[in-house]
């Protein structure tokens, strides 16, 4: 029975963007070779910890969505505890309401992205009558 879930992992802040897609591209393609479909994938970017992890005090953020099958989950997490890059992780399968909920965060998501960005209009101050 496949389910769908969705994993946020925190990677260490000293890693390089290619370093950093390297990790994605790594955890990506393991969902894919074990039969899961990737549907969702999101990069937060570098965030401020809540607290101190391992010395650190940031971390990259990023969020994967995918359907796959429920004894797939402890392989990726396996994967993600042998990965020093990967400083904290979490896994959740998502149940119909969070799914929709997901859904419906993604296509505002998108609609807010492809709304044109309307310009601030300079307004112009008018000049009062010269006396001559």
């Amino acid at each position: 029975m496949i389910k769908q879930y969705e994993t946020v992992f925190i990677a260490t802040p000293v890693l390089s963007e290619a370093q950093m897609k390297e990790a994605v591209a790594k955890y990506t393609s393991l969902i894919t070779d074990n039969g899961g479909e990737i549907v969702y994938q999101e990069d937060w970017g570098l965030k401020q910890l809540a607290y101190p992890i391992q010395h650190k005090t940031s971390g990259f953020y990023h969020l994967i969505e995918f359907k796959a099958n429920p004894e797939f989950v402890a392989t990726l997490e396996t994967q993600y505890h042998r990965d020093e890059r990967i400083i904290r992780f979490i896994t959740v399968a998502l149940d119909k309401n969070a799914v929709a909920y997901a859904e419906h965060r993604r296509a505002k998501k998108a609609e807010k992205a492809a709304a044109p960005k309307e310009e601030p209009k300079a307004e112009v101050e008018p000049k009062a009558d010269e006396e001559k």
